[in-house]
């Protein structure tokens, strides 16, 4: 078949970008694949960070056209145009925010116009891998927008239980598949912990805690450093955040500041080149994601291809990939007191030894084939709704 996928690409970064290239891969296995990108994905006063460009010295690519301004109407039908002419069986897009509803939902329409396919002589049917189809920070008109999306999709792809309810929350006929997130398998396989902080220059013996991604009100880094002091009257623990700061990074200095943990906390206000993740992943003990709230979470999937075990909260998906007591604990959100002592008794019960092995056979169920295989079922046509439950 010819899949056309359309969303961000090498030389963007992040997780998304990085999805893509690893979907676009697998799919190119079996079929014939147009990536179709951005020029600009967001206007530099919506972007926080500092940087949309990948400094990673080996990114994972797939070769990519970049046609597509969020903010410039006429480059959707631009990219739509070429796609049309590239007369795709199907086409996929990647949908994390209603910022792009309208650039997706122009460009979808405009596929859907396309003369007849080659597998069937049907329209082209186009499919969304929804990572949230309701944000976690909401603004006016999300709904809105959309559901304007939506009327161009034939079938969805959903990947955690929650992501699924809110699909059928808002269309409770939906066509979709229910596939886990893939690992994320560029960073490589996992190396001893002791060369890892070697060649990071960190300490061999301490307990090491790892916060890893943007860092937004909704993913809790504030709750993990309020439960820090508990940690630190038992072990000697620090934590390291790692990742950009998308909200006032002052207010968290202020919060170490005020709690007297600065000795005990590494914020490194950045992001991370792929060459560096294995190694900052290899290096923790524990992968710590005390969300307030979630649909799934892309961090699972490095930690689970890097064997580290995940204290999480019960919110979303996320207890739907991290099983209690056999891959990671996890517990109820908003309680710096639990979180505490969840931590202290991963390391006094030393339970990385005993997650690690189940990690490694868990992590084989979230494999790019699977994903490929859902997506050219849908495009196919021959997809049905997966049943609630």
């Amino acid at each position: 078949m010819r899949i056309g996928i359309v969303g961000t690409a090498w030389p963007m970064r992040g997780g998304i970008a990085q999805y893509n290239a690893l979907l676009a891969h697998a799919l190119a296995r079996s079929h014939e694949v147009d990536l179709v990108s951005f020029t600009r994905q967001y206007p530099d006063f919506l972007f926080p960070g500092k940087s949309q460009i990948d400094t990673s010295e080996d990114p994972r690519r797939f070769p990519a056209t970049a046609l597509i301004d969020t903010i410039a109407p006429w480059s959707w039908e631009r990219a739509a145009g070429h796609l049309r002419r590239f007369r795709p069986d199907g086409l996929v897009l990647k949908y994390w925010m209603p910022f792009f509803a309208p650039a997706y939902g122009w460009i979808a329409r405009g596929v859907r116009r396309a003369g007849p396919r080659p597998l069937d002589g049907g329209r082209p049917r186009v499919v969304a891998i929804l990572d949230n189809l309701i944000p976690h920070e909401r603004r006016p008109f999300d709904r809105e927008l959309t559901r304007w999306f939506m009327g161009a999709i034939d079938a969805y792809i959903v990947q955690s239980h929650a992501v699924r309810d809110d699909l059928l929350s808002l269309a409770p006929g939906a066509s979709f598949l229910e596939v886990p997130h893939p690992v994320y398998d560029q960073f490589g396989s996992r190396v001893p912990k002791a060369e890892a902080r070697a060649k990071l220059g960190l300490d061999p013996a301490e307990p090491l805690l790892l916060f890893f991604g943007f860092v937004r009100r909704y993913k809790g880094l504030d709750i993990l450093l309020d439960a820090l002091p508990q940690v630190r009257r038992t072990l000697p623990a620090r934590v390291l955040v790692l990742g950009e700061f998308y909200e006032p990074k002052q207010t968290i200095v202020d919060q170490v500041n005020r709690l007297g943990i600065e000795g005990a906390v590494v914020l490194r206000d950045d992001y991370v080149p792929d060459e560096q993740v294995g190694l900052y992943f290899s290096a923790a003990d524990v992968v710590v994601l005390p969300y307030r709230s979630a649909t799934q979470s892309g961090i699972v999937p490095i930690a689970w291809q890097l064997e580290r075990p995940v204290i999480c909260t019960d919110v979303g998906g996320l207890a739907e990939v991290v099983a209690h007591q056999e891959t990671g604990l996890v517990l109820p959100p908003e309680r710096p007191d639990l979180l505490a002592e969840a931590i202290v008794r991963y390391f006094a019960d030393h339970l990385e030894e005993r997650f690690i092995p189940a990690i490694a056979r868990e992590k084989l169920k979230y494999s790019w084939e699977r994903m490929a295989g859902a997506v050219a079922e849908l495009v196919a046509g021959s997809g049905q709704p997966t049943p609630p439950g």
